[in-house]
């Protein structure tokens, strides 16, 4: 089974980048592309808040009537879009 030359360049959160040339069969590269499609996944859980400061933002918006914790979501959302899967 031949191997592919692939150039893999990552965006990290820092912005910075890096560039990998790396020699995949196809089966690393479908697994790859398997990984790299729900990605944004990830980056969503890790960024919203704890389930903690969300039940607090959600009890303060009906007292003061205001979106805090919608506006949190939407922003998370926004920072993350889903991929084309």
């Amino acid at each position: 089974m031949a191997a592919e030359k692939n150039t893999i360049i990552t965006t990290h959160p820092d912005g910075t980048t890096t560039t990998e040339v790396v020699d995949w069969t196809p089966e690393q590269l479908a697994a790859h592309a398997a990984a790299e499609a729900i990605a944004w996944k990830g980056a969503r859980i890790n960024a919203y808040p704890s389930i903690g400061d969300q039940l607090d933002m959600q009890y303060w918006d009906g007292v003061n009537d205001t979106t805090t914790w919608a506006d949190a979501i939407a922003k998370v959302k926004a920072d993350n879009p889903k991929g084309d899967a």
